[in-house]
């Protein structure tokens, strides 16, 4: 069996040395097919990986808060027609939470779920001297509310504190403000309550709008403020597969009984664009492998036929039809093999080069460079199998061809 395998290997690497030209063509195209098809890959998963941090930077993936209030109609007694032809809707009051520790400790025995922090929000006014923007107060624990939303690559200047009396704003408001660190604010809520706050921290939450409006403080300010003592408006709840968000808030509002909004719902026109572009590339990458096959099996057919007299020759020197497939498979497999590592060689330097030239609005990397080396072995993995089936139909003429015939002709 070894004997056989080493004859194997021995013609088909000779038969490729001798059609050097040849073989140089097909790798190279390979090459580039395996180099088109890493690079796509790799900057699509990177800007996508980029578009959703900064899309979800500053936001739960799960978001859990009271359902909306519907109007009923009034009807007239059972089975009745409502009296009133039209119904007006009701304007939304601040909903809450009642009883919150309990349905916590709910939501974080649900599988999937890594963190859970309470919120209590709402609509405020932030004033400083003459100038007033509409600001949202988002009152939390924020030990708890660190393991929900990252804040570290957030931070602009000040520390990462909410005391009593305490709060972090965005970079945008405090420049509409004028503020700086240590700078007091007065809030004022809808409900009338106003509160005294000093800037403890300037954030960079990826959005003008959220950091123009955001004023983060301590739960039981933001309770006082929205005059909610001891309730909460929401959950805001970090997961271990966020892609998984859909499924994980299903499981919740079974669970608690009340809404339960994920941030692929949130953000649904970010999530169609980038199920769009994975469609566009995985036609892409179709294409690109269709036609890296009929490369390979083109070669390979013109390389039969020119080797019809020393087919001919190893057969009738006692070579048999299955090594003569065996010869013409491992041509194929070989050549996609050494295409799949130079291609993802010049892929790997194509994304290093781009990742560096590429540059947001902000100056700063359309994308992050990262090494797959799971992308690469699953390239040449590919590439092998992908080489074996285009060499099947010249590996079948290979062998059946007559000994004799082949020698004469």
């Amino acid at each position: 069996m070894m004997a056989a395998r080493l004859f194997e290997w021995t013609v088909a690497l000779r038969f490729l040395r001798e059609g050097r030209m040849q073989t140089a063509l097909i790798v190279g195209g390979a090459a580039i097919g395996v180099a088109v098809i890493f690079f796509i890959t790799a900057v699509l998963t990177g800007v996508q990986g980029d578009l959703i941090r900064r899309v979800t930077g500053a936001q739960a993936h799960v978001v859990v808060k009271p359902p909306d209030e519907v109007v009923a109609p009034l009807v007239a007694g059972s089975g009745a027609q409502p009296r009133l032809p039209a119904l007006q809707a009701r304007p939304q009051r601040l909903n809450t939470i009642d009883g919150w520790p309990a349905m916590a400790r709910t939501i974080e025995g649900t599988p999937g779920v890594v963190a859970v922090a309470p919120v209590a929000s709402g609509g405020a006014l932030g004033i400083k001297g003459d100038a007033s923007r509409s600001v949202v107060i988002v009152g939390t624990e924020l030990e708890r509310y660190l393991r929900v939303v990252n804040f570290d690559d957030k931070l602009k200047a000040g520390v990462l504190e909410l005391g009593p009396g305490d709060a972090m704003i965005g970079i945008e408001l405090a420049r509409d403000l004028g503020a700086v660190i240590g700078d007091r604010i007065r809030v004022q809520s809808a409900q009338g309550v106003a509160e005294v706050l000093r800037i403890r921290a300037l954030l960079d939450l990826g959005s003008r709008e959220l950091n123009r409006r955001y004023v983060y403080t301590d739960l039981r300010v933001a309770q006082s403020l929205l005059a909610i003592p001891g309730r909460i408006t929401n959950f805001d709840i970090a997961l271990r597969d966020m892609m998984r968000a859909e499924d994980v808030a299903a499981q919740l509002r079974a669970a608690t009984g009340q809404q339960a909004e994920s941030w692929i719902q949130t953000n649904s026109q970010v999530f169609a664009a980038i199920n769009n572009q994975n469609i566009m590339t995985l036609l892409i990458r179709v294409f690109i492998t269709i036609v890296v096959a009929l490369g390979i099996a083109s070669v390979l057919v013109v390389s039969v036929v020119q080797k019809r007299r020393e087919i001919g020759i190893l057969r009738a020197v006692g070579a048999s039809r299955r090594q003569m497939l065996g010869v013409f498979l491992l041509q194929g497999m070989i050549v996609g093999v050494g295409g799949a590592l130079l291609g993802s060689a010049a892929g790997l330097g194509l994304v290093s080069l781009f990742s560096r030239v590429l540059r947001n609005a902000e100056g700063q990397p359309l994308f992050s460079m990262t090494v797959d080396f799971g992308l690469i072995g699953l390239l040449v993995l590919g590439a092998a199998l992908l080489g074996l089936v285009a060499a099947v139909l010249p590996a079948r003429n290979a062998a059946r061809l007559d000994p004799a015939q082949a020698i004469r002709g």
